[in-house]
Order: C-alpha cells, then sequence, then structure tokens
C-alpha cells in the first residue's frame, strides 16, 4: 500500500470518527510587526470571558512572541509528541485564566517528512487535544514560507492582520496570491477575514480593507471580510512594553474593547465556516495529503 493510500485511509478514518471538533482560527500575516501575536493573544482572552475554553497552538517555529507575552514556557513541543512519546498533556502549557498553550517547536518543520505511522499517531492525538477546547488559535509565522502557506491553505478560518503601512498591505496581497496558487487550498470553502491593526480610526481600517478588497478580487477571485480594526492607543503601547496582553492590564481601554468585539464578531459569525473543513485534525490531514500527492 503506498503513501497516498494510507492517507486517504487515515481521512476515511477521521471522517467517520464522530469526536467533538474545535473550532480552529488561524491567525497570519505578510509581514512580522503587524501585531499578529497580540490579535491571538487578545482574542484568547476575550474567548475566555465569553465562556469559550481556548487553546493557543504556536506554528510560529523560531520566534517565542506568546511565549514572552504570556509568561507560558513550555518544557516540551510537537516534537516530543511526533518523536519522543509526549502526550498532548504533556506539551500543554496552562496560562492566564486558563488559556491553554503548546508549542508546535521543531515539529512544525518536520510535518511534510513524516511516514504512515507517524501521521496516524499524530492525528489520534491532536484528535485527543481537539477534546480540549471549544477554539483552537493558529498562531502563524509572517509571510510566505512553505510552513506558514500549509497552516493557512489547510484552514477554514483565516484572520489576516495587516496595518495601514503600504509594505504591509503589499505583503498581505503577497500572501493572498501565494495562497491562491497553493495546492490545497480552497477558495469556496475558506473564511478569510481581514483585521486592520494599528489604525487612527474606523474610518482608516474600512478603507484599507476596501482597497485590498478591490485588487484581491479583481486579480485572485478571492472573497474578504471585514472583521474589524483595532486602534493604536498610548494603552496598547504600554501593553507592548509591559509584555502582557491588553485584555487583561488594561480591559477597559480602546483597544480592549475592540478586540472584545472581534471576538464577539467571531463568535457570532460561527455558521459561516465551513463545516467539512472544521477541526485542527482536519487542517493537518490536509497538510499532509498536500506534502505527499
Amino acid at each position: 500500500m503506498d503513501q497516498a493510500q494510507n492517507l486517504r485511509n487515515i481521512i476515511k478514518l477521521q471522517n467517520q470518527t464522530e469526536s467533538r471538533k474545535a473550532r480552529v482560527i488561524t491567525v497570519t500575516s505578510g509581514k512580522g510587526g503587524v501585531g499578529k501575536s497580540s490579535l491571538s493573544i487578545n482574542l484568547a482572552v476575550q474567548f475566555r470571558k465569553l465562556g469559550k475554553s481556548v487553546i493557543i497552538f504556536d506554528a510560529d517555529f523560531g520566534l517565542a512572541n506568546i511565549e514572552v507575552m504570556f509568561g507560558a514556557i513550555p518544557k516540551y513541543n510537537l516534537a516530543d509528541v511526533i518523536y519522543r512519546g509526549r502526550s498532548i498533556k504533556d506539551i500543554i502549557v496552562k496560562g492566564p485564566m486558563d488559556i491553554g498553550f503548546v508549542s508546535g517547536g521543531s515539529g512544525i518543520n518536520g510535518l511534510g517528512d513524516l511516514n504512515y505511522e507517524q501521521i496516524n499517531y499524530l492525528t489520534h492525538k491532536l484528535n485527543e487535544l481537539e477534546s480540549m477546547a471549544d477554539i483552537i488559535i493558529v498562531d502563524t509565522g509572517a509571510g510566505i514560507s512553505e510552513s506558514v502557506l500549509g497552516f493557512v491553505a489547510s484552514s477554514s478560518e483565516i484572520l489576516l492582520v495587516t496595518t495601514p503601512e503600504p509594505t504591509s498591505i503589499t505583503d498581505a496581497y503577497a500572501l493572498l496570491k501565494a495562497l491562491n496558487l497553493k495546492e490545497g487550498f480552497e477558495r469556496e470553502s475558506t473564511k478569510i477575514r481581514i483585521v486592520a491593526n494599528k489604525t487612527s480610526s474606523r474610518e482608516e481600517g474600512k478603507n484599507l480593507y476596501n482597497k485590498l478588497n478591490a485588487v484581491v478580487r479583481k486579480f485572485l477571485n478571492i472573497d474578504l471580510s471585514f472583521l474589524g480594526s483595532v486602534p493604536m492607543d498610548d494603552n496598547l503601547r504600554k501593553a507592548i512594553m509591559q509584555q502582557k496582553p491588553i485584555s487583561m492590564i488594561y480591559p477597559n481601554s480602546e483597544s480592549s474593547k475592540h478586540f472584545a468585539g472581534l471576538a464577539e464578531g467571531l463568535i457570532n459569525g460561527d455558521e459561516d465556516v465551513s463545516p467539512k473543513k472544521r477541526g485542527l485534525v482536519s487542517a493537518m490531514l490536509r497538510m499532509f495529503k498536500s506534502s505527499h500527492s
């Protein structure tokens, strides 16, 4: 039996499994420094305030933004599950407000090289992870590397973070262009929402979205929607300097209110997510299928 047939068997088995599927939200950006990890963490805090259990899956291999901001330093990562027999519970670190944190670590870069037995083992382990949360936030690296595009293309729900800076908008378009060419990307069953960060006003954020959406529709035929914007207020600068989520230390600030609005918008927009692509395991299996096709 070849590798492709093995993968089809795993996918068929997964589709027959009636296990709980957590909602997976993938946060990405075309360039670094736009506040992607800050969005991931503050959304997690706001989801918790709405009564949802949350796990952040840090797929940004090589950086430790979330670890630093959360004060959650993991002892183990995904590679320890794949290669060293650690359980999913071993690699989950609990941060503030009981938010779970999982580091992908070096396991992210090795996903494309896994054999059938390792893929089968990992999918069973990730099934356990899905049963532990209502929402899993995947914080990817920035840019258009293969590992970033693999996660993004396999996701049913994407938050693309950009700022009003011209280079940020250009890089956001470049990511969407690369995504459009990525094998395995299904535009019809993928919800892509734009978050405008570090804006001076709601109008600036909406104008940013309108400009980007017009170009993307014309040249890429991808549907985007606007989730909202987050202003760059003084308290957000203070929170960044303190390396703490603003939604926790300045909950009544303007930025925190906007993060709360984004979380509520996502909860209310849950019905827009394609059911056939839900769940972290489903996303991972699509990554494996694409890399081995």
